[in-house]
């Protein structure tokens, strides 16, 4: 082999197996959030997200060097070839987490972390940590205290009065109750739709006090429960 083909980028199997452990951590830590959450990608799903990017990324660098410095001539390639289709790859996994349901769209933020939880892999098996580390955590804080801390400004900036939760059967849609709801004159401002394992937490905010409307929801067949904020 010549000297020009034993420059050729290459990597032992410990650094292989780092890269790749690194990648399922970090992308495991950000699924962790989304397992709590009862997202329909959890865990494992943003793991394997992660370590498929780290090892496109590896094979790509990495993974033909006998064919390149074959001959002892090394052959020109742009490693980044192949990895930038995990860019282009990894939408259809996430629209397949984007769901519509009459009027709410569910799944946004959840295809949003596998797109990120790509990135973060790639950074892994290209040996960039210091870049996947941060972004780890910085996804996290936008998932929790992030959205803690939103939530707490918004129902500040809300009449807390006018805020009614209901508690639905699960995959009870929410256009009959709007319907209701607009039939009797009352005006919907706003609504957040929450999926749990056993019931649909939705959140609306009306144009009068929330009280007011409880006896007109509490008596549907698909509600099982009713809360207002005062």
């Amino acid at each position: 082999m010549s000297a020009l083909a034993a420059t050729a980028p290459d990597i032992g199997w410990v650094d292989v197996a780092v890269r790749l452990f690194a990648a399922a951590a970090l992308g495991g830590a950000v699924g962790m959030e989304r397992e709590l959450r009862e997202r329909e990608a959890g865990l494992r799903t943003h793991v394997l997200v992660a370590v498929g990017a780290a090892l496109f990324t590896l094979a790509s660098a990495y993974g033909f060097h006998e064919f390149l410095t074959e001959g002892g001539n090394v052959v020109r390639a742009d490693p980044t070839r192949i990895a930038a289709q995990i860019v282009t790859g990894i939408g259809f996994i996430g629209a397949g987490a984007i769901l519509r349901e009459g009027m709410s769209v569910r799944g946004i933020t959840t295809a949003a972390t596998l797109w990120v939880v790509a990135a973060i892999g790639l950074a892994a098996g290209a040996g960039y940590y210091v870049a996947a580390f941060i972004a780890t955590a910085v996804v996290i804080i936008a998932l929790w205290p992030l959205r803690i801390l939103t939530h707490r400004l918004v129902d500040r900036a809300r009449h807390e009065e006018k805020r009614l939760t209901l508690e639905l059967a699960p995959r009870q849609g929410i256009s009959p109750l709007l319907v209701l709801l607009e039939q009797q004159g009352i005006r919907v401002d706003s609504f957040t739709l929450e999926d749990q394992r056993d019931r649909r937490r939705l959140t609306l905010g009306l144009d009068r006090p929330s009280q007011q409307v409880v006896p007109l929801v509490s008596g549907l067949d698909y509600v099982i429960g009713v809360r207002w904020r005062t």
